[in-house]
């Protein structure tokens, strides 16, 4: 009996120890291990099949919006960061270099990418000629290196996987347009696959990307209250392009220098998702993204028929596009029930001689721990409907725990306090002394400014001057 409890004592509890809850989490349910070189994680098969369903789900979206992918080297010439002065001073104490190669002293030292607009806007000065050749709507898969301090895996690592947008366009407007748009695409993912709620707006000055006009971000709330931002997109202006002389030949024959724009998410999303919807029992996985949507435990599975009844559910369910596991290990049904609880599959389905004889099949969803019967006539579309609801109810349940941890606050002590376990909702006057001082006080950070801002009060909630945004504090990842 205690080799069938083990998973759950050995997870630290989520209400006292939050991050040693998720670091045994990530480790016990084998998403990740620590790999050789400080910082770095090996994403094991579990951990990476939650990778592969969210970047189909967004490459699906990418395509549909007219982006195609490519890929470039992730060796840099160090003298292409230099072109672009804001980018390479904002990203100059993660970046790491390749100074020998084959025994030798290279003439010019490397960079491993902490992210590719300097070698892509290269290639585009290369590609763009004439206004045809616009607009450049290109996305890339891809790994990159940014050596960080302080790590933990998904959430900051020395190397991790992500996509990058960059795109190029002949107006302003068009340019403003796709990082909006994209915006949107990573928000609507969030909540339709993930299941997880997200406010998105504009970045301050101090916490944009370097080298943007302007950023915007996707911030979701943990279970801990602390944000974490999970997606970026940056209108470029024309910074990169006069830095890398890209010009196109416009309809009126005059040469014009285009706009950028570049948006990503990476593996953080994972870390997202265990901290947003996770429990004192391990991962809750949102059924559009987890490895396994429903496993089967067949009970008394020594008894007739019960084994090649399970195999045929599971195959029935296969079929018809569910990702279905038929657990027939030499384990006791305890054992199965607290490890894929721990594991996070959003639905168990338990067949035993009880269940035959009835036409049925006992159900027990990961999200609520009920328990109910399903008849085994039309199961796929049962099933499927199921999913469809507990994907809802997580992401209802997300959502109000977000809205109830978010605070309006008109004083420094209603921020201090409102950012100790969620995110405080403040006007503020636009000058980064007060995002420092705000910082420095009660360790928050700007997260973004929402797009509504119709309720804007009168004064700044630090220094009392004239409010220019309405803005949302918090404590971060």
């Amino acid at each position: 009996m205690a080799k069938e409890k083990q998973f759950v004592r050995e997870i630290a509890d989520i209400h006292s120890d939050f991050p040693q809850w998720y670091t045994d989490v990530v480790l016990k349910t084998e998403l990740v291990d620590y790999g050789p070189v400080k910082g770095t994680m090996v994403i094991r098969p579990y951990g990476y099949a939650v990778w592969e369903n969210i970047q189909k789900a967004l490459d699906e979206r990418f395509k549909a919006t007219g982006h195609v992918n490519a890929y470039f080297p992730m060796l840099i010439p160090y003298s292409y960061l230099l072109k672009e002065a804001e980018h390479v001073e904002g990203f100059a104490p993660e970046v790491a270099t390749v100074t020998h190669a084959g025994g030798a002293e290279l003439t010019e030292k490397l960079v491993i990418r902490p992210t590719s607009e300097t070698i892509i806007c290269d290639m585009y000065a290369k590609w763009i000629q004439s206004y045809r050749d616009l607009p450049v709507l290109i996305n890339q898969w891809a790994n990159v290196v940014r050596w960080e301090k302080t790590t933990r895996p998904f959430l900051r690592t020395s190397e991790f996987l992500w996509q990058e947008g960059h795109t190029v366009h002949a107006t302003q407007e068009e340019a403003e347009e796709e990082t909006l748009k994209m915006l949107a695409v990573y928000k609507e993912f969030a909540e339709n696959v993930l299941a997880m709620p997200v406010l998105t707006g504009r970045k301050s000055e101090k916490e944009k990307f370097a080298g943007a006009v302007a950023t915007y971000s996707m911030e979701a709330m943990m279970l801990d209250g602390k944000s974490l931002q999970a997606g970026t997109t940056h209108f470029l202006g024309q910074n990169f392009a006069n830095a890398f002389g890209i010009k196109f030949l416009d309809k009126d024959g005059t040469h014009k220098m285009p706009y950028q724009t570049s948006w990503g998410v990476s593996t953080r999303l994972i870390g997202a998702l265990i901290m947003a919807h996770g429990d004192e029992r391990g991962l809750k996985l949102p059924p559009r993204v987890a490895p396994v949507q429903v496993v089967i435990v067949p009970i008394a599975a020594a008894k007739p028929g019960v084994l090649d009844a399970a195999k045929a559910l599971a195959d029935t369910l296969n079929a018809s596009g569910i990702r279905a596991k038929l657990d027939d290990r030499d384990f006791s049904p305890g054992w199965k029930f607290n490890e894929w609880e721990m594991k996070g599959v959003p639905l168990r389905l338990e067949l035993g001689p009880r269940d035959l004889e009835g036409g049925v099949v006992t159900a027990a969803r990961r999200d609520t721990t009920e328990k109910t019967t399903l008849p085994l006539s039309g199961i796929a579309e049962t099933v499927k409907n199921v999913l469809d609801t507990v994907h809802n109810d997580m992401f209802a349940a997300a959502k109000r725990f977000m809205d109830s941890h978010i605070k309006p606050v008109s004083t420094l002590d209603e921020l201090g306090a409102a950012v100790e376990n969620g995110w405080a909702l403040a006007d503020w006057c636009g000058d980064r002394a007060c995002e420092d001082k705000i910082k420095e006080q009660f360790q928050a950070t700007s997260r973004n400014m929402p797009f509504d801002q119709s309720t804007l009060g009168k004064t700044c909630v630090c220094c009392g001057k004239k409010a220019k945004h309405k803005i949302y504090f918090g404590k971060a990842y």
